[in-house]
């Protein structure tokens, strides 16, 4: 599978049917949630905004109460899925404290709801990103999910099960890297002999074999955690920091093994180098993970 295809299907399993599975009513179960499984409508995620990343708590979006709607304004950025959406789960804040977030429902018909810009990307450019605009954008009162001020609680639990997406998806990215170099290396001749004869290049081969493996069952773990309802969360970003830098150390071996061919469209590692590299920033930059890794080592 092509890496924008998974974060396409990640993006909408995973960060939006799972939360409206766990926190969702059963209207917007019904009306939602039964579409977007089935693949008849697409889902997207906006939490980052253009001046909160990583510290997410620090959006600037805001939703207030008037009557019975919901009335929304903000900016949101580097949305996945966000030009075909049919639904976007949206954080915004509800409250003067820096977690009073909560999370909504918004149809992409909804007025007040723009697209702003789409984003010319480096890699996975089959998946669209873009900037979305909410101009007293209203929706109905019962288009909150789960509980007014537990958005962040939502938030953090929906990346949990992301971040397992996302290391897949890197694993699948270096695995393509191990069978195009070893593909590559049983082909290529230099100095009278294939270049998978040379122990440099089976070194090489060597070591991403071993990565991807371990990358394998630190991202199977996480996920068995998952579908036992176990809490994962440092499964889950060890998973998605070894895993996405195991990729990058991949495709960077295998541009290597390919010479100057690699750094060409007409072979494949040219684009997995390029698509690999956005694991290590969404859902959670490899620093972030780190952190969380670390309180949870420390029992914080």
């Amino acid at each position: 599978m092509d890496a924008s295809a998974g974060v396409i299907a990640a993006v909408n399993n995973g960060l939006v049917c799972d939360p409206l599975l766990k926190f969702g009513t059963d209207d917007q179960k019904k009306r939602w949630l039964i579409p977007l499984a089935q693949g008849k409508k697409l889902g997207a995620y906006a939490l980052t905004e253009p001046g909160s990343g990583s510290d997410a708590a620090s959006m600037r979006t805001t939703a207030r109460l008037e009557g019975k709607e919901w009335v929304l304004d903000g900016t949101k950025q580097f949305v996945t899925n966000a030009h075909d959406a049919d639904l976007v789960v949206v954080y915004a804040r509800t409250g003067s404290e820096k977690y009073d977030i909560s999370a909504f429902l918004v149809p992409t018909d909804a007025p007040g709801f723009s697209r702003l810009k789409k984003e010319d990307k480096l890699g996975i450019r089959a998946s669209d990103t873009m900037t979305l605009g909410f101009d007293r954008c209203r929706i109905p009162r019962d288009n909150l999910l789960g509980t007014k001020g537990k958005g962040f609680n939502i938030a953090l639990t929906t990346l949990d099960g992301g971040r397992i997406g996302i290391a897949a998806q890197a694993l699948g990215i270096a695995q393509r890297a191990l069978e195009e170099s070893l593909k590559y290396s049983q082909e290529r001749e230099a100095f009278g002999s294939k270049i998978a004869e040379f122990q440099a290049i089976q070194w090489k081969l060597a070591d991403m074999a071993t990565e991807i493996d371990a990358a394998r069952i630190l991202t199977y773990r996480a996920a068995w955690m998952m579908d036992k309802g176990l809490r994962h969360t440092y499964q889950s970003s060890a998973a998605k920091l070894y895993a996405s830098e195991a990729a990058h150390r991949a495709v960077d071996a295998a541009l290597q093994i390919h010479g100057g061919y690699g750094f060409i469209k007409d072979y494949v590692v040219e684009k997995l180098y390029r698509d690999q590299r956005i694991t290590e920033l969404y859902e959670g930059t490899s620093e972030v993970q780190r952190l969380v890794i670390a309180r949870s080592v420390m029992g914080k």
